[in-house]
């Protein structure tokens, strides 16, 4: 039978409703474990309480933490499940990509979009199927595990805000599928036998700026010496309205002339950018410092720039590891 380690964070999953009407994490990872009593015939299963947070307040400290208690148990589990809220669970799935690299050995996250001590939950099967997913013989990497999905970490995307289907995978196929309690494997383990690596340096100081129609360019000089990245969600496959004469076009010029980079993505859901295609994206394209993200999730941008700038003394390095494919998050 296989070891796992579970690693509860807190999230809807371990939720109970407070005296104030709302819900916050109460639930122990040892009380998620006893909801589940079938969960001892999948095998060993241990389990830690990381952390009691709502996933909104998860983020660069709180994935530090997680990808150090993977590291320190890595020798003693053959997988680990991560309980998480669903709102930033995308953004742990990206950055646990790049701070768990080539690992053997699953990293699963899962959650709930109802409490597991309701009785119409879907927290039950999540855990369970994460845990049996973490148990399998295909079984590899980062991935997220939610609602008969497996979904590849750098590729997951929080698409819906309550339905139990939360999570799609964004220009890629699911890495497996449940049918009833049947895993259906779809993307194989991938070949080779690199050592797994970790990572723990993070820069969290990435800036997402979202162009809408009319923005001013004066937020961008604001930046200067609080942030070392930009991240520009675009129109379309990207552009910078004005073009090359336009004032967007002359902060950006600055910003990359200050030694900082800029990453460009879409707003489009699907396909991703290409600054080549129109006049308007061509002249950004050429500024040394600028990037694009192509059909990078959001998630996987952020979290990526803020691994590719914590590994980084020099802002070529940064740009060198950002475009480096990790995980098929670059395609």
């Amino acid at each position: 039978m296989k070891n796992i380690l579970l690693i509860a964070t807190g999230g809807t999953i371990a939720s109970r409703p407070t005296a104030e009407g709302g819900l916050a994490p109460a639930i122990t990872s040892d009380e998620l474990l006893a909801f589940v009593p079938e969960l001892a015939d999948l095998g060993r299963i241990d389990a830690i309480q990381l952390y009691h947070l709502d996933s909104t307040s998860i983020g660069p400290a709180q994935w530090q933490g997680i990808a150090a208690a993977v590291r320190q148990n890595y020798d003693w589990y053959d997988g680990f499940v991560i309980t998480h809220g669903t709102d930033t669970m995308a953004y742990t799935a990206a950055a646990l990509s790049y701070m768990i690299q080539d690992s053997c050995k699953p990293v699963v996250l899962t959650g709930s979009q109802k409490s597991i001590y309701n009785r119409d939950t879907d927290a039950r099967n999540n855990l369970w199927r994460a845990v049996f997913y973490a148990c399998s013989p295909q079984a590899w990497g980062v991935q997220i595990v939610f609602d008969n999905s497996v979904i590849l970490g750098t590729r997951a995307r929080k698409t819906r805000t309550k339905s139990f289907n939360a999570f799609s995978s964004i220009d890629y196929p699911e890495t497996a599928i449940f049918r009833d309690r049947r895993l259906i494997p779809f993307l194989p383990r991938p070949l080779g036998s690199r050592p797994v690596r970790f990572y723990d340096k993070l820069d969290p100081a990435v800036f997402v700026l979202r162009l809408v129609p009319g923005m001013r360019a004066d937020i961008i000089p604001l930046l200067e010496g609080r942030y070392h990245a930009l991240v520009l969600e675009s129109f379309g496959v990207g552009g910078l309205p004005g073009g090359d004469d336009g004032p967007l076009f002359a902060a950006v010029r600055d910003w990359c002339a200050a030694g900082h980079l800029v990453v460009f993505t879409t707003q489009v859901p699907h396909e991703g950018s290409d600054l080549a295609v129109y006049e308007v994206g061509r002249a950004a394209k050429a500024l040394p410092g600028v990037v694009e993200a192509r059909d990078m999730t959001p998630e996987a941008v952020i979290a990526k720039l803020m691994w590719a700038l914590g590994q980084s003394q020099t802002r070529e390095q940064a740009q060198q590891l950002f475009l480096t494919p990790i995980q098929r998050d670059i395609l």
